[in-house]
């Protein structure tokens, strides 16, 4: 039973704060931390950056006159407290669902979201560009960005900055510095921001007299209070205010409106959180609850169920770790994600060789192509949607010098909950589109072992595979991965009318819309493709000259696997001739967050619309994608 919500009752928006004393708000930010939590245990999602923002919400919407001033949420995940206050509290119960508010912000969906984001380090940028329309006579007030620490060591933050400093407008960014992104943040900036916050521990008076002295000068440079020095936020053109406690509604409120008053220039807010705040298994857990399922909130267990097989996260990283066990110059890198990618079990066997680079895809590529030039083998590990920030280095310092860096691509394909922002959608594509790159995709579990062993034998330039979220097929793993030729299929199932030519993960639901089509009375192939380059042209050729149909299939958008084998196709002549082909790919949009199966089922790739695809292509007609529907 929910505890009762006086306060929070009284706010449908942000306006009705105004009316509202600081005490009153005060009471306001406890009852928002316990709604929060009741919700998320029955959606899931992520809970530790939301309960670590509760006060700064509330602050930030009690100050200033949103939605005409643009509170702009980096990344977005800590966004649940400002949707329940911007009139979507009795909508929070669909959070993460189909048909459902997203998990991030999104500007479809209010008019407090000015600005959408589940990438880090855009915020900066984006509150530039609000306020210089501000200046430009447009209708809208300040723009205010709320970026982490994790987030604010990323390159992106930096280059908006720069920019800001250098223009001199009125504008907020409020560093929300938790010591805590997803994974512990690293680098010398975490180190930097660490030692700021030190200083507002209150621990000078426990000091001795000459100690206290030097701590106290110290504690003048780091805050610029000393004329001559200043920190690097102020370098940048910023004024620095801080560190304040982020749980303190009394020092937020005030130094929320005292710069709101008096701000002329660009303002730097640091202030301090715990993620998790509030509610103690989120504390005490070591990614604070970042991303939870649906969990007993008394208890704080999360119930989840029990997996049928091991998930391809897990299975990459344990065949990694062996084959770095027999391969010394094996190495792994990722951007702030060795759990999500599975390096966490690499770095127990081997933490002198996992590199975690912070969040800054762009310097892990290049990173990876100079330790590649070095001699070593780079693993690089990052989600597809995320490899996407780290493009112009896959071109110009990886593939234009062919250097052999391995790219381990996860969550390749629709993804859940998460949505449009997290689909691995275009990596096919933007991939194929290189020379030197060789792109493979793994059909189960047992074909990414084997493909890790290819990426690791192979050293002739640079080499990726891509895989989904979530679990496998529950095939037999084998004891060791065994190396595949370069662009070479196989043939998994043997027909003669229509040809289905899978690459990655569909190839379970390309057998049973093979089952659909014999059952109207053909037979099918069903091959897996392993490679979209180098396509594997003597299979294709094989599949056109003996069948009428040739489909194709892929968890990827348009403009990847498909594309590659009409461009054989067309250029061999075999579109001259009989053969019907058909592409069954994502469509062109974004699908927006649901149960992947049905994600996939809006995107018309379930096996009935592959047997409704392949049937029209030979000429049945009457066949339709309903007729395969329960």
């Amino acid at each position: 039973m929910r505890s009762p919500t006086p306060q929070l009752d009284r706010v449908s928006a942000p306006s009705d704060m105004k009316a509202l004393t600081d005490a009153e708000l005060r009471i306001l930010a406890d009852e928002l931390r316990e709604e929060v939590i009741e919700t998320v245990a029955t959606t899931g999602g992520h809970l530790g950056s939301s309960l670590g923002v509760v006060e700064l919400t509330v602050a930030l919407h009690a100050v200033f006159d949103t939605p005409r001033d643009k509170v702009i949420w980096d990344v977005g995940h800590q966004c649940y407290p400002h949707k329940i206050l911007t009139g979507r509290r009795h909508k929070m119960h669909t959070l993460r669902q189909e048909g459902g508010l997203s998990g991030f912000t999104k500007r479809s969906e209010s008019e407090f979201d000015p600005f959408g984001a589940a990438h880090s380090s855009t915020s900066i940028s984006a509150a530039l560009g609000f306020t210089v329309a501000r200046d430009m006579g447009e209708a809208t007030g300040d723009a205010i960005a709320v970026i982490g620490d994790g987030s604010i060591s990323a390159g992106m933050a930096y280059e908006a900055m720069n920019n800001a400093g250098a223009m001199g407008r009125r504008m907020f960014v409020i560093l929300n510095d938790n010591e805590m992104s997803i994974a512990p943040p690293v680098g010398a900036m975490s180190r930097y921001m660490s030692g700021l916050t030190e200083f507002a521990n209150g621990t000078l008076a426990a000091l001795p007299g000459p100690l206290r002295d030097h701590a106290r000068r110290a504690r003048q440079l780091v805050t610029g209070a000393v004329e001559e020095q200043s920190t690097l936020f102020e370098n940048l053109g910023f004024q620095y205010i801080g560190p304040i406690d982020g749980h303190d509604m009394g020092q937020l409120l005030g130094v929320l409106r005292a710069a709101r008053t008096r701000a002329t220039g660009p303002v730097l807010i640091h202030c301090c959180t715990v993620k998790g705040k509030g509610y103690a298994p989120a504390e005490a857990a070591s990614d604070s609850y970042h991303g939870v399922g649906k969990f007993d909130p008394v208890t704080g267990i999360q119930a989840k169920s029990k997996p049928n097989a091991p998930s391809y996260t897990e299975i990459f990283g344990k065949a990694l770790t062996e084959e770095a066990r027999r391969d010394p110059k094996i190495v792994a890198i990722t951007a702030a994600m060795p759990g999500g990618t599975g390096l966490d079990i690499f770095a127990k066997t081997h933490p002198n060789r996992m590199f975690d680079v912070g969040i800054a895809e762009q310097h892990g590529v290049t990173f990876a192509a100079g330790v590649a030039a070095g001699g070593l083998k780079p693993f690089v590990a990052i989600y597809s949607s995320f490899l996407q920030r780290g493009y112009d280095q896959i071109v110009h310092d990886v593939a234009l010098q062919n250097l052999p860096v391995r790219f381990a691509i996860d969550r390749a394909g629709l993804v859940g909950a998460d949505g449009a922002t997290h689909a691995g959608a275009f990596d096919i594509g933007y991939l194929v589109a290189l020379p030197n790159m060789v792109v493979m995709a793994a059909s189960d579990e047992a074909e990414l072992v084997h493909m890790v062993a290819t990426a690791a034998a192979y050293d002739d330039g640079p080499i990726a595979f891509r895989y989904p979220r979530g679990e496998g097929e529950g095939v037999t793993l084998p004891e060791r991965g065994v190396p595949l030729e370069i662009g070479k299929g196989v043939i998994v199932r043997q027909g003669f009318d229509v040809a289905i030519l899978s690459f990655g993960a569909h190839l379970g639901e390309s057998q049973r819309a093979a089952d659909l089509i014999e059952a109207q009375g053909l037979t099918v192939t069903v091959a897996d493709a392993r490679f979209a380059k180098p396509l594997d042209k003597a299979l294709i050729n094989q599949l056109a000259r003996k069948h009428r149909v040739l489909i194709t299939v892929e968890q990827g958008s348009r403009g990847g696997f498909g594309s590659m084998v009409l461009d054989h196709l067309a250029n061999e002549g075999w579109l001259d001739k009989t053969l019907a082909v058909r592409t069954v790919n994502l469509p062109d949009r974004f699908i927006d967050q649901a149960a992947p199966d049905a994600m996939y089922a809006d995107a018309g790739m379930t096996a009935g619309d592959i047997a409704a695809t392949a049937l029209q292509a030979a000429q049945l007609q009457r066949v339709k994608v309903t007729d395969f529907k329960d």
